[in-house]
């Protein structure tokens, strides 16, 4: 669409332009502002992801090794029928966190109904272990989900945050500004005619003015 399609030339449409102009440009700092900030916090979050993700990996290591020597020790029976007695955990609980506006899941429970520090003295070492391992472990995979699914959703305000502050920058505001220049163009042109009309109606007054002392003369 033309500028000027649907613009009304006016004063009060000229006043209303420039202040949508000064509210989008500080709509626009407050949109960088805030992807800055997310910026910060996805980067400061992914350290930590990726620290969690090490040390996921050699705990499953580590994990994966003391079962094979529960194994070794104590056999595979004995090894299956202590871990049907572990203590079941409790229901994961999935609750709403706010990061820099962002509303994302903070995992709460998961741990065991129950303290099985007595069980574990009950049993040999090397199963103790196992369960011990696997235990962390357990812990730093749900530390893991929340980074992970808190980066994706970072990301993603961060994409949106961007495509509305470039259309702020690269639409709206020069759509605004073309607006401004056409309703000068406009006021400039009607006051231009008008000047010229008045100069027009000025010389035909005086023009009869004179004709009116003219014919007055020959009167007399």
């Amino acid at each position: 669409m033309a500028v000027g399609a649907d613009i009304r030339p006016t004063r009060l449409e000229y006043i209303r332009a420039k202040r949508r102009i000064r509210i989008a440009q500080k709509g626009l700092k407050l949109l960088k502002l805030k992807r800055q900030a997310l910026i910060l916090e996805f980067f400061d979050i992914s350290k930590t992801s990726a620290r969690l993700r090490g040390e996921l990996q050699s705990e499953l290591i580590k994990g994966y090794q003391s079962i094979r020597m529960a194994e070794m020790l104590d056999g595979e029976m004995r090894l299956e029928n202590e871990a049907m007695k572990i203590p079941h955990l409790k229901k994961l609980q999935i609750l709403p966190k706010n990061v820099m506006g962002v509303r994302i899941p903070k995992l709460e429970g998961g741990n065991r109904e129950q303290a099985i520090t007595e069980y574990l003295l009950e049993l040999p070492i090397s199963i103790s272990e196992a369960i011990k391992t696997f235990q962390e472990l357990h812990k730093i995979v749900l530390d893991v989900a929340e980074k992970e699914t808190t980066l994706r959703k970072l990301l993603y305000e961060i994409e949106k945050t961007k495509r509305k502050a470039n259309a702020i920058e690269n639409v709206f505001i020069p759509n605004l500004g073309a607006a401004v220049k056409f309703i000068m163009f406009r006021l400039d042109e009607i006051e231009r005619d008008t000047f010229a009309m008045l100069k027009t109606v000025k010389r035909k007054m005086g023009e009869r003015e004179q004709e009116k002392t003219e014919v007055a003369v020959i009167a007399g």
